[in-house]
């Protein structure tokens, strides 16, 4: 597992997973597919023509232009249709995992691209551009190209069945959530040093404008503590505000502008969080889906039970895994998140809002007691999750409802 990249590696990455970025590199395929059939079919030592009705070529052309059009502007439609969808019923923050779908993706770079070869294709025959060898390389590549489309086609349909359903919602943040988690739990402070206390004097490194920090190079912060001599003391991890209050870091050393500028690159600060470095943003997410189900206008506690299960199989992953304890970047300290802070964001939401529905308070329980069993050196840590929650429900439910759920606690708790 990857737990370390570059700001340059990432960078791709995120480029990567744009949808005008896909979208762009099929439509030039298409213009390269369709131009190189008139730039080989001379060069071939051998003559490779088929015997052509009038205008075929052109025909097949003219319906894959009119039928991708038609298809692209449908595909987009349903993708926007079903991010709409996740955010009314899930939780806004879903949407992003949903943009970056490589199926969806696909699917609609694939219509660009070839609607995009069909109009090439078009153009180039209306001019002396082809030979007869061309224009049969171009049919036989219109044949592919229909095939390539049929495919794509039956593909896309059969994923819309589920496509930002709340089934589909849940999995691609619980998924998020545990890449984001797993990394955490096996390098919690990145590769850097543990931050104990920040030593008197340290002078505060404040970024040039407020949002929230999403990507952080512990490398590059630690090649300028080497070339300048000094520590840097990471106070705005992935996922907090950087602002007049809180710091990106404090420099124990001299500190002029040059390093100040060289500190603040290492940071990514954008208006929005993202699921890459911040552990705690994929739990928060889960647990919104879960406390919006709660709602009285929803009303769906089996969503919200859902979503226990599903922060039960992310936590149990993480807190299996083993840290890795070696310190690649000895002049950088970072406080990573504390297990704590995890388990309030996970469950205390879930706690308030699921607090009148026993069905939610007792799965609520038995998953705090199974994650306590998980993990016997963090117990107490989810031992006291599960008595706030108690106590919140017990305010909210009947005789009868707080009965039957000390049973449930006790059964579930026995033992551990």
């Amino acid at each position: 597992m990857t737990t370390h990249r570059g700001s340059v590696a990432s960078f791709f990455l995120r480029l990567g997973k744009k949808v005008w970025v896909r979208a762009a590199l099929f439509t030039l395929i298409g213009i390269a597919v369709a131009l190189v059939a008139g730039f080989v079919g001379p060069l071939l030592p051998f003559s490779v023509t088929i015997d052509l009705g009038q205008n075929a070529v052109g025909s097949l052309l003219q319906i894959i232009a009119t039928a991708m059009l038609t298809v692209s502007t449908f595909s987009v439609t349903a993708m926007v249709t079903a991010f709409s969808s996740a955010t009314t019923t899930a939780t806004p923050r879903s949407t992003p995992l949903l943009i970056t779908d490589t199926t969806s993706q696909n699917a609609v770079s694939t219509f660009v691209g070839a609607f995009t070869y069909s109009l090439v294709g078009i153009v180039a025959l209306s001019t002396p551009y082809y030979t007869e060898q061309g224009r049969t390389i171009l049919f036989v590549g219109t044949l592919v190209v229909i095939a390539i489309v049929v495919v794509t086609l039956l593909r896309w349909i059969s994923h819309l069945s589920t496509f930002g359903r709340m089934a589909d919602v849940i999995d691609r943040v619980e998924k998020a959530a545990s890449a984001a988690l797993e990394i955490h739990a096996t390098s919690p402070a990145l590769g850097a040093q543990v931050l104990r206390a920040v030593p008197v004097g340290a002078r505060a490194v404040h970024a040039d404008r407020v949002g929230y920090v999403t990507y952080l190079d512990v490398a590059a912060l630690n090649r300028v503590a080497e070339d300048r001599d000094v520590r840097i003391y990471v106070e705005a991890t992935p996922g907090r505000v950087a602002d007049a209050r809180i710091p990106l870091a404090r420099v124990s050393g001299a500190v002029d502008d040059d390093l100040t500028t060289a500190v603040r690159a290492a940071f990514r600060i954008e208006n929005h969080r993202t699921f890459e470095q911040d552990p705690r943003f994929g739990v928060i997410a889960l647990t919104e889906i879960g406390s919006r189900a709660l709602s009285p206008s929803t009303n769906d506690p089996g969503t919200a039970i859902e979503v226990i299960a599903a922060l039960q199989r992310v936590l149990t992953r993480a807190i299996a895994i083993e840290p890795d304890t070696e310190v690649r970047y000895a002049r950088v300290f970072i406080a990573p998140a504390e297990l704590r802070d995890l388990a309030a964001d996970a469950f205390r939401p879930l706690a308030r809002d699921g607090a009148p529905h026993i069905e939610v308070q007792v799965r609520l329980q038995k998953c705090l007691a199974s994650l306590a069993a998980s993990a016997p050196r963090h117990a107490e840590v989810f031992r006291d999750a599960a008595r706030a929650a108690f106590e919140r429900s017990r305010r909210d439910l009947d005789r009868t409802d707080t009965s039957t759920l000390k049973a449930a606690i006790r059964e579930a708790w026995a033992g551990i």
